[in-house]
């Protein structure tokens, strides 16, 4: 412990390369992350590394109570000075532990209302959108700082769908809200990144389709980017079922999985 309170001014932890750490300093930028969560006073939120709690500090200030999981152990005791009030007066929940490990019951009530907003290490971006999405208690919505590219192939800017794409959009509205430069963040990274809000989610896309067999049409559809899609949906189709469905679908033969919308897939699962 003696170790950890040498080290309790937050200005003087240093990233760490192994944790994809990328410490926020923009204030400006925060604001705008918090901005887009269209929070309310005293409704939850789930911050994934608060790091050295610069978002933290943003979100308290708006009132909400904030549950906060950081897997780097020497900034727990740093976390646990810099906001003893706001941990004391319970508006603040500390967790120590790995995200993609915690079961969401271990921190949040099975029906509790949330947000989840968060400036994720960009290696385990695509876990945590997965994680939370196919969660039974989701979140209402998802405000993560990501990288630009990522942002951009979730919402097709090019027009053209990913798996990705498909995977969140079946689960809620994804929305680019502005990029973030890199110099925003200490170190800088090598690319730029991007606010991105998945609003709206819920399950209801799936009320009259299974999520194993969409999933499954789904991955095989994108197995092969150069293959059109009849040669690549074969493999999870009856023989001759395949050529009624996409029919019946009104989905052309030639056509490749990066033209289908979230409907498309959902017609051939039907």
């Amino acid at each position: 412990m003696k170790r950890f309170l040498k080290t309790a001014n937050p200005n003087n932890m240093f990233p760490k390369k192994s944790l994809g750490q990328n410490f926020l300093t923009n204030t400006d930028i925060v604001a705008s992350i918090a901005d887009a969560g269209s929070l309310s006073p005293k409704e939850t939120v789930l911050e994934i590394g608060p790091g050295r709690g610069i978002l933290t500090e943003e979100l308290l200030k708006r009132g909400v109570n904030v549950i906060a999981i950081e897997k780097d152990r020497e900034l727990i005791p740093v976390l646990e000075e810099k906001f003893k009030k706001e941990i004391k007066n319970k508006q603040l929940t500390l967790i120590y532990g790995d995200i993609l490990e915690l079961p969401t019951t271990d921190y949040l009530q099975p029906t509790a209302h949330y947000k989840l907003i968060a400036n994720i290490p960009y290696y385990i971006t695509g876990q945590i959108i997965r994680k939370f999405l196919e969660e039974k208690n989701q979140p209402e919505k998802m405000v993560l700082l990501v990288q630009k590219e990522v942002a951009e192939r979730i919402i097709a800017k090019d027009g053209k769908e990913s798996l990705l794409s498909i995977s969140v959009k079946v689960y809620g509205e994804p929305k680019f809200i502005k990029i973030v430069k890199a110099g925003a963040f200490n170190p800088a990274p090598k690319v730029d990144s991007a606010i991105l809000l998945i609003d709206n989610i819920s399950n209801d896309f799936f009320k009259d389709i299974s999520p194993e067999r969409f999933f499954e049409i789904l991955h095989a559809g994108f197995a092969h980017k150069r293959k059109q899609l009849f040669g690549n949906l074969k493999s999870v189709f009856k023989e001759g079922e395949l050529s009624k469905k996409m029919k019946s679908c009104e989905i052309k033969e030639n056509e490749r999985a990066e033209t289908l919308k979230k409907e498309n897939w959902s017609c051939l699962c039907q």
